[in-house]
């Protein structure tokens, strides 16, 4: 059927001679579309090539079982379909996206089978060009994203093998030490069934014991002066009663949240032939029950580090549900412990963490797992960038019916000309081998594309601030 549509007017057709543009007018057809309806189908087969004269389209993709709107345009002219017709290659047999009338269309199709042979007619040098870098793109694209991910498994794998490993190994070596805190209990019962201790002595000794136990469980943190003072008062203490090896036997009790009146309580109730061993023997209480809550500690931090695991991978969840994006930003922060490398102390050299947390926010509809590696990349820059020590700040608000992630840094900044390329594919300013320039290209497309927000960067020296813009309520595609 032939066109009457003026050819020439449109942009891929403008530079034609009239014998293409014959050609083309003879094969083309003028299609009208209403809204609402499909004008190509994902993954149906690529018949046609096709190019808007008039209306607006949107383009979608199926991601994750659901369809994602990725561009949306009235140009005229704009094409799609069968958009790599000249390709003799698998994907370019069938559409690789769905293009949808937003309202009454009118668009031009060419049969892509026939166009092929055409287009390489008259223009072979350029199809050999265009095989070349598609092919090649897509071959370097799928390698260099396959190691991204890699990348980032290896650095977050590695990290929390570290995280685990640390409360493993003080459990460990608590459990050595239990052993023989306990065997030595079992000695000084030995005192007790010689019937040195007399039953009434025996009674507030236990009595002393369960106090003891009660103030290891509730022992609060002190200073290292306070610690000090404390382990002289109680070390002279000791010396005073007769105690041997005092010295060592003060820092026992300190831990343990044990004052000198604690230790003169058991002297009044203690027989002064006995009172040494009795200060043993509830220093072995004392010490047992402190292995025994750094063993809870240490168990509790791993069962907290799979959680955390499991909550990043979002192993077991639905891939879109409505979620609560702290969860999300503590797991990936859980997740870069090792890297982050922070004191436990909060002091000398590392990453500072500070959370500045909405906690109202209301849950939001999202992919988590997409969201928590748009997290992983930003908080893996910024670390980068702050070169193992600085703050790291992340801050969470509601803007009107949008909510606002900050991941903020204390590093050097972004200078401006390198600022308008940072979303680029491939591009990177990190060393070769150190990054491939796909971390925030996947984080804007998953933003922007996939969650219908907004990701923006703002920086100066000492304040970089990623900010991410995620709508509250669903969006209609």
């Amino acid at each position: 059927m032939s066109t009457q549509v003026d050819l020439r007017s449109l942009f891929l057709f403008e530079a034609l001679d009239e014998q293409q543009l014959s050609w083309i007018a003879e094969h083309a057809d003028e299609v009208t579309v209403a809204a609402g309806r499909d004008i190509v189908t994902e993954g149906d087969p690529a018949d046609c090539f096709h190019v808007l004269i008039s209306g607006t389209v949107a383009m979608s993709r199926i991601i994750g079982g659901d369809p994602v709107e990725t561009t949306r345009t009235d140009h005229r002219g704009v094409y799609f379909g069968a958009v790599q017709f000249y390709l003799d290659d698998e994907s370019a047999r069938t559409y690789p996206a769905s293009v949808r009338a937003v309202t009454d269309c009118c668009v031009l199709a060419l049969p892509a089978a026939e166009f092929a042979v055409r287009f390489q007619q008259w223009f072979p040098m350029a199809v050999h060009l265009l095989e070349g870098m598609i092919l090649g793109l897509r071959k370097g694209g799928q390698i260099t994203a396959e190691r991204e991910r890699l990348l980032a498994l290896g650095k977050l794998s590695a990290g929390l093998t570290h995280e685990l490993n640390n409360p493993a190994a003080a459990a460990g070596r608590a459990t050595d030490a239990l052993r023989d805190k306990v065997e030595g209990m079992r000695h000084k019962l030995a005192m007790i069934a010689d019937g040195r201790i007399a039953g009434p002595q025996l009674h507030k000794l236990v009595v002393a014991q369960d106090e003891f136990v009660k103030k290891v469980r509730h022992a609060p943190a002190l200073s290292p002066i306070e610690t000090s003072d404390r382990e002289d008062e109680l070390g002279d203490w000791l010396d005073d009663a007769g105690i041997t090896g005092g010295w060592d036997l003060a820092p026992v009790f300190v831990a343990g949240g044990l004052e000198v009146a604690d230790l003169e309580a058991v002297r009044t109730a203690s027989d002064p032939a006995v009172l040494e061993g009795a200060i043993r023997w509830l220093a072995y209480t004392v010490e047992t029950e402190s292995l025994l809550r750094e063993i809870t500690d240490a168990t509790a931090r791993i069962s907290d580090l799979v959680l955390a695991a499991k909550q990043y991978s979002q192993m077991d969840r639905a891939p879109h549900r409505f979620v609560d994006v702290h969860e999300g930003l503590d797991a990936t922060l859980v997740m870069f412990g090792r890297k982050l490398g922070t004191p436990a102390d909060g002091t000398g050299s590392g990453v500072r963490i500070v959370k500045d947390y909405d906690r109202t926010l209301p849950p939001i509809p999202a992919y988590a797992a997409e969201l928590n590696q748009v997290w992983t990349n930003i908080v893996d820059n910024a670390i980068d960038a702050m070169d193992g020590s600085g703050t790291l700040t992340v801050r969470t608000a509601r803007e009107e019916d949008r909510v606002l992630v900050e991941i903020a840094d204390t590093g050097p900044g972004i200078p401006p000309e390198v600022r308008q390329r940072i979303f680029e594919p491939f591009f990177t300013t990190k060393g070769v081998g150190k990054g491939t320039g796909l971390g925030l290209d996947v984080s804007y497309r998953v933003v922007v594309s996939r969650h219908h927000g907004d990701i923006a960067v703002r920086s100066e020296p000492g304040d970089t601030r990623f900010q991410v813009r995620l709508p509250i309520a669903e969006v209609a595609p």
